[in-house]
């Protein structure tokens, strides 16, 4: 098994870890592992193709769907409380 695979799921499993925090304590792991996912995702499309990459990417939109759409608003100066 290679290192990108293993790396992979030890960051699954601290997600995991992560979403049993009471949001309080969820904010300093989670925004870790949101600066540490475009790594590893950039690292297993290197070892096994853009196949995987392109999955990867998508678990990771789909895992963190409403932190991208704040900072998404954010950037583009709308007001990211009110929901569209």
């Amino acid at each position: 098994m290679s290192g990108s695979i293993i790396f992979g799921a030890l960051w699954v499993v601290a997600s995991a870890i992560v979403a049993f925090l009471p949001m309080q304590r969820q904010y300093v792991p989670g925004i870790a592992l949101l600066c540490l996912a475009p790594v590893l995702i950039v690292w297993l499309g290197i070892d096994h193709g853009w196949l995987v990459g392109l999955a990867a990417t998508a678990a990771f939109v789909s895992m963190f769907r409403n932190p991208l759409i704040y900072i998404y608003r954010r950037l583009a100066g709308q007001n990211p409380e009110v929901p569209k």
